[in-house]
Parts: C-alpha cells; structure tokens; sequence
C-alpha cells in the first residue's frame, strides 16, 4: 500500500521566501509526496485580543495569538511564487485555509486537494464553501468529539462531496504530543464507524509513530518540518528536522 506522506511546512518558513523553497527542496530529495503551507488573511479569524496558547509562549516572542500569525501571514505575491516552485520541483502543493478567503484563492488556484485544519471542524459556512468544490478533502480531527466529527462529514457530503473522497486524520492538539496521548486506536473507531480512509496528523517528536499508524490503517501521514528546531517560531519545537524526516519516512 502506498502511503501519501505531507511534510508540513505550516508557518515554519518564519515569512521568509527562502526558508519555503528550502523546505520543499529537502522534502522532495527525502521522498514526501507534498509540502502544505498554510493560506489566510489574519484580519479574517483571529480577533486583535486573542491570548496565546502555552506552546506559543514558550516558542514566540509575541504577546498575542494576532501578532504572531500576522507575523506569519504570507502575501498573495509570496504564495504565488511558492506555487510556481512547486511546479518547477514537480511535487504536490498542499495548503490549509483558514478563513472563507483562503478557500477561494485555493479554488483559483485549481488545487485538487484542501486540507481542514481541526479548528474549523465547527465552522459551517467554511465548511459548506469546502463541501461545494467537490474535491478531494483531507480533515484533521484535533480536539473535536465524535459528534462534532459526525456533524462536519454530514455536511461535506451535503454540499456535495462523497465520502470515498474525505480522508479523515487522527489528531492530537498538543505541540509537542505526548506519546501516551497519540491514542491510535481511534483510526479503527473512524474506520468501522464511516468507512472512510484514515490516516495521522502527528504532533509528537517520534519518527516511529507515524509507522505505528500505518500498521493500523493510516494511508496519509502529516508530520511538521523544519530546518532546524532551534528557530524562532511556535511550531519548530514539534517539528522534525530533515535527517528525523527522512528516518520517519
């Protein structure tokens, strides 16, 4: 079985053109079959006052949760280039929206694949805009319940996506993810339950439990990348550096 590996780049380009086009050099020499970044305008989802989860305090040097993916947002003109790279490196670009805007520029960019981010698995009118594309959808689960889990695929496939192409991620939110909190059993519950096909959004520091999952099913692995984890930036710390990267895969 083929499994389709998402190094995630996310925001740990730190905003800087380069540090993309480096990430996606090195996870195409080590073998993942796409790098996803991340597409949003920050004015669009996060209200100015918003705090800081704890990971984020240790990690940034900003005050507030604003500041820091403003910091973060790439401009349309660094997105278009990254998009070009891809097609020049011949491997699959992959993003992540995180407001109705970043919907619509993926659409205009014709990407055959959108991936949720586990925080709008409430979020209806996101949702439905998603559903209505009828692309192939990737769903992360973070901190949802069950019937929030219910609640989001019902949807997806009301605005008009099948469920053969809905991949469902198990996914803790916690950067880094404790080992005994990765709880991988999930993947058969997601499976008997929708008959749909699984796979691991991992936050740990382990290159084997990404192995682990596909043991039990997993056909898409996404783990965070970096170039180093000693950079500036929340998610470096639960990242795995190229030499981790390549071990994992």
């Amino acid at each position: 079985m083929k499994i389709f590996i998402i190094a995630e780049a996310g925001v740990n380009h730190n905003n800087k053109i380069q540090n993309a086009f480096k990430i996606i050099d090195i996870a195409k020499k080590i073998g993942a079959n796409a790098v996803k970044f991340q597409v949003f305008k920050t004015e669009n989802y996060i209200k100015k006052d918003a705090p800081l989860a704890k990971y984020q305090i240790k990690n940034s040097k900003f005050k507030n949760q604003f500041d820091l993916i403003k910091n973060l947002e790439l401009s349309e003109k660094s997105l278009k280039k990254i998009i070009n790279y891809f097609k020049k490196k011949k491997i699959q670009f992959l993003a992540s929206p995180f407001d109705l805007w970043g919907i619509e520029y993926l659409k205009k960019q014709n990407i055959p694949i959108i991936k949720i981010p586990s925080g709008e698995i409430n979020n209806i009118p996101y949702l439905e805009k998603i559903g209505a594309l009828k692309k192939k959808i990737i769903l992360s689960t973070g901190m949802s319940t069950e019937k929030e889990v219910s609640n989001a695929l019902n949807i997806l496939k009301k605005s008009g996506t099948k469920i053969k192409n809905i991949t469902l991620l198990q996914c803790n939110t916690e950067y880094p993810t404790k080992l005994e909190d990765i709880n991988l059993n999930v993947l058969k519950t997601f499976k008997k339950k929708y008959k749909i096909d699984v796979g691991l959004s991992d936050h740990s520091n382990s290159t084997v439990i990404p192995a682990a999952a596909v043991a039990m099913g997993a056909k898409i692995i996404e783990k965070h990348i970096t170039l180093n984890k000693k950079m500036s930036g929340p998610d470096h710390k639960a990242s795995l550096e190229p030499k981790e990267f390549r071990l994992m895969i």
